[in-house]
Order: C-alpha cells, then structure tokens, then sequence
C-alpha cells in the first residue's frame, strides 16, 4: 500500500492529491476529532473513510484534475503524509485488512417501504455495480437503530419516514457476523418525489411489483423475475410477505397497476460520476460519518489487538495548533 507516490506540487491531469490538499483533509477529519476517536485503529480509519468521501464528492468533482481514488489508495496516501501516522505504515496492509473485516461487523438497519396497496416496495440501486437493495446503512456511534434508518432513508431516498415508522414493525437478518434489521414503512403514497440527498451513493429509485421479486435461493446473486440483481432483497421477502398478509393495505390493489417496476429517479450518468439528475417516470427496464464501533461481536483483528496507537504526538499537535491562534 506504501507504493503509490505523489509529488508536492501541483497535481498533473489526473494527478495524485497534493500534500497542502492532503493535509488539510488530515487536519479536518482525523486530527481535530475527540481523543477517544484516536484510540484504536478502527475509529481512525473510519475518521479516514470519511476524508476519502469528502475528497471524492467534493474535491475530485472541483478539480477535474484530480485522480478518483479507492478508498485503500487514499488511506496509503493520509498514512505516507500525516507525520504522526507514518510509523504505522510499514503495518498499513494489516490494519486495513483488519478494518475492512471490522466493517463488515457493524450493525446496518434501514426500511422497506410499501405502497398504499401494498404491491410495491421501493428499491435503490447503488452508484457502482447492478444490485438492487432497500435504503439502508451502518449505524452511526451511539445511534438507535430506528433513528438510523430514519437518516438512511432520508440520505438516499430524500423521504422522511420519521412519521410512519413503527419501532416494533421491522424485519431483521443475521448475515455471517453482522445484523440488518430492516423496519417496514407501510402506506407510502405512489406519486411521492424521491431523490437521494448524498452523492455518487445511488444512481436509481424505483418501485418494484413484490410478485417480481423472488424469495432467497441457494444462488450467490439472486434475481427477480424481471432480472434484477437482488442479493440484499431476497432474504427478506419471505418474511415482508408473512407481515402483509397479516396486515390490510390501506387502499384495495388497482386494476391498472403497471406490470413493471416504475422508475422514479435515475441519475443522469453515474458512469461518469456526474450526479446532476432529474425525476421521472418511466417503466423500468427489467432488468458520512462515524459509525458505530460498538457492534457485537468476537473483537478487532490481530492488527487491532497487536498495535498500541500513540495518540502523544497528536495531541501535542493540536495544542500546538491551538496556541498558535489564540490571541495574545
């Protein structure tokens, strides 16, 4: 991960970030945070991961100049330029192995959001890759599971479902180590404007017919009848069609229901990264922050348990920094 270099001038045309850039983003989301976020390695790279979306949403989309980075790319480059991280990175690969296998740990809650008749749920489509899923994401650091998929929900659909959901409505999973719980939001309005509040995060919104939607196989990436990817659908349908079938819908199926999903928002190129978009209808085509650290279970990785981060030099940084402004 040492490998990639960067010179300190300015970025050429597709350039490596310069280090007055690099140090601000170090400065902004990982020094100047509470000594408890530096404690252990997975809360300062959850600090970093937050850099790297900042430095992709804003940074990258201002300076065309600027190389689009993986997240393991721009943590290599924060370790190599902050001076009171460099002498973890000859241990960098490691410790993001064991962060990336941490992550994966962390609680996820979000919604299934139904229709008035309860034929349709809606579902997103990320901004990389053909899978579909229900809004939803990690748990923030001391955030109630509904809270968090209330700021989901709102954060990649724009709706506010603070009003329909029901704390004791919801359907969860376990998979491998890490828990979804997923609340289900029932009577949504057909005709309601979605659009995603964040960028490069999702590039299509779209009400799905249920009968579409098959129930979990034994496949890897498991499809609906019209095709669609939905590998993080499938294992809740069972259960979302046991809850509506004990549950009245508050208006009766309509005979003139579309017989495919009906497209609600689609970003204009998210090949691209450009994130300018309208809504619209149309039949479809067939086809940040700091999270919670506290999930249960069995405990960091060897890097994790075998590291000791001193946060001395960090701390006597920022004083330093602070002395510097204060006035005399």
């Amino acid at each position: 991960m040492s490998g990639l270099h960067r010179s300190s001038s300015a970025p050429t045309k597709k350039g490596l970030p310069p280090k007055e850039l690099l140090d601000d983003l170090c400065s902004r989301f990982v020094l100047n945070v509470p000594k408890e976020d530096l404690e252990s390695f997975e809360r300062i790279l959850f600090l970093v991961e937050n850099a790297h979306w900042f430095y992709e949403d804003n940074s990258v989309e201002r300076d065309p100049s600027l190389k689009s980075l993986t997240l393991k790319e721009f943590t290599s480059l924060i370790f190599n330029s902050c001076d009171v991280l460099k002498p973890y990175v000859p241990h960098l690969d490691d410790i993001f192995k064991d962060f990336t296998s941490y992550k994966v740990r962390v609680p996820v809650t979000g919604a299934i959001i139904l229709d008035e008749t309860f034929e349709r749920c809606l579902l997103v489509k990320g901004w990389k890759g053909p899978s579909w899923s229900f809004p939803r994401g990690k748990r923030n650091k001391d955030e109630e599971d509904h809270a968090c998929a209330i700021r989901e929900v709102l954060e990649e659909t724009g709706f506010e479902a603070s009003k329909l959901l029901n704390k004791a409505e919801y359907i969860e999973k376990i998979f491998g180590q890490q828990r979804v719980r997923l609340y289900i939001i029932a009577g949504v309005k057909d005709d309601t404007a979605f659009a995603p509040l964040t960028k490069k995060e999702i590039s299509e919104i779209a009400w799905q017919r249920l009968d579409e939607l098959l129930p979990a196989s034994d496949d890897v990436i498991s499809r609906g009848i019209s095709g669609l990817k939905l590998y993080m659908v499938a294992p809740f349908l069972a259960s979302l069609k046991s809850w509506i079938s004990a549950h009245q819908p508050p208006l009766a199926p309509k005979s003139d229901m579309p017989l495919k999903g009906i497209c609600v928002w689609k970003a204009k190129n998210s090949l691209t990264g450009n994130n300018s978009s309208t809504v619209m209808i149309m039949e479809s085509q067939s086809s940040k922050c700091e999270v919670d650290v506290h999930p249960p279970d069995t405990g960091p990785g060897s890097s994790f348990r075998n590291f000791t981060f001193d946060i001395g030099p960090i701390l006597q940084t920022m004083e330093a920094a602070f002395s510097a402004v204060r006035p005399n």
